[in-house]
């Protein structure tokens, strides 16, 4: 079946309303919702994905997601036929919106992953790693992220879905979380209880310590809700964008890999491999000895500070 991948139609309208959003900005109010700098650099590392990206993708669909597919669901008597038992899934409508809720819970712990995994934080904290949350933002992606991303998703071709349907799926996920970066669209009542949106990502590229590490969703937020990391949008807190360790650098290199640089330098801080290991592999913000702390540390410390005051009004 011929299939285009929707970001071929994509990318030209991200450019696009980039362009209208930072015009109205400048026209308005919001005049501060874009920096130049910031903007340029995001740019520079968004054209640097998309030349990535299609060299990437071109092997991940050629030689991953069709080599499990085939190894998965050859073809007996001329019928794709997973090794499970089953036929495999072909383009009927409904197979599509099954297909597109695999893409999007495969999405949530991808992502989710990259809040986790220091390793894989170092990766995506690239696009983070601006203080402004505009359409700007969308394109700040990292480099790094595109080599392992497909390893979440090979079982889904693996259970039968056609390769080319997931590339779609793929495409549209990338869609959809590129218009989230926008602070002018407001919350949405009854849409907001299903779909990712763009208050609930407001959320997500937050720094404060009360938002920090939620709403990981593609376009739904239900398994942010099953899992436990949605948040709503409290309209009375003052959201500070970005991460609690930049890069304070416009260079894109720098921005690109700063993480791994802090990385390395503190596998250094303890001769023991354990240690050397959760530096690399454990959530950001662990440390040997209590120097830094992770987000569940710092939450958890605030909880118990706070029991401490209650208690000592309470006497």
């Amino acid at each position: 079946m011929d299939i285009t991948n929707p970001l071929i139609y994509g990318v030209p309208c991200f450019l696009g309303l980039i362009l209208v959003e930072l015009t109205y900005s400048k026209h308005s109010d919001r005049k501060e919702l874009y920096q130049w700098k910031d903007l340029t650099a995001s740019l520079v590392m968004g054209i640097g994905s998309t030349l990535i990206a299609p060299l990437v993708k071109t092997i991940t669909v050629i030689l991953l997601f069709n080599w499990v597919y085939d190894i998965f669901n050859p073809e007996i008597d001329g019928v794709r036929t997973n090794i499970m038992g089953w036929t495999s899934f072909g383009y009927a409508w409904y197979v599509w919106i099954l297909c597109q809720l695999a893409d999007d819970f495969s999405y949530y712990w991808f992502h989710r992953q990259n809040h986790m995994v220091r390793f894989f934080w170092a990766a995506h904290i690239v696009h983070h790693s601006s203080d402004n949350f505009n359409l700007g933002t969308a394109v700040r992606n990292g480099w790094f992220t595109i080599f392992y991303k497909p390893l979440f998703y090979v079982w889904i071709v693996a259970i039968g879905f056609p390769p080319e349907m997931l590339v779609v799926c793929l495409g549209i996920e990338a869609l959809w979380q590129f218009q989230l970066h926008s602070q002018y669209i407001p919350k949405l009542g009854i849409i907001d209880k299903v779909f990712n949106t763009h208050t609930m990502h407001q959320v997500h590229h937050a720094r404060n310590l009360e938002y920090m590490d939620k709403n990981h969703g593609g376009f739904l937020n239900t398994f942010d809700r099953i899992f436990g990391t949605f948040k709503e949008f409290d309209e009375d807190i003052e959201i500070e964008y970005g991460v609690t360790h930049a890069p304070n650098s416009y260079n894109p290199l720098i921005i690109l890999t700063h993480e791994y640089k802090d990385i390395w330098l503190d596998t250094k801080k303890s001769p023991k491999l354990y240690d050397k290991f959760m530096y690399i592999f454990g959530p950001p913000g662990w440390s040997h000895d209590g120097s830094t702390l992770t987000i569940k540390q710092q939450r958890k410390l605030l909880r118990e500070e706070a029991q401490l005051v209650d208690l000592e009004l309470a006497e």
